[in-house]
């Protein structure tokens, strides 16, 4: 009778370890989804800001497209983390390298301001840039 009891107090302990370790895993697994929530959220805000970009600047929207198609992806896997890891960091990567498209058209947009200004300011004073150009001819 003494083994039974000894064989019952084992199993008990396996279940209460089984069920420390999947309350644990339930917990490390809900705190994943609301991380990887969070940064669903920010995804979908960089989503809404690339597409503000890609309407204003024509021709970058691959970059947005990239994006996009990434945060669907992030919505429709669940369970391997290691690919949701995977998946954040080429996004991480993906927003570095939008980050770099935006500082160029950012620079781009204040030569066109420059230009826009400059030729503005000659419209403005068409003549004293004719008479700075004209040479006296007597």
């Amino acid at each position: 009778m003494a083994c039974p009891n000894k064989k019952e107090a084992g199993m008990q302990q396996k279940d209460n370890l089984a069920d420390s370790l999947n309350d644990l895993f339930t917990s490390v697994s809900n705190m994943v989804k609301s991380e990887l929530q969070g940064t669903n959220n920010q995804l979908e805000l960089l989503e809404k800001m690339n597409a503000r970009v890609s309407e204003e600047y024509n021709g970058f929207g691959d970059v947005a497209s990239g994006l996009r198609v990434n945060v669907e992806q992030l919505k429709g896997k669940s369970g391997n983390f290691e690919e949701y890891v995977h998946q954040i960091e080429e996004i991480e990567k993906q927003v570095t390298e939008f980050e770099a498209v935006i500082s160029v058209l950012d620079k781009y947009v204040s030569l066109l301001e420059s230009k826009v200004k400059f030729v503005y300011h000659q419209n403005q004073h068409p003549h004293q840039h004719q008479h700075q150009h004209q040479h006296p001819t007597s």
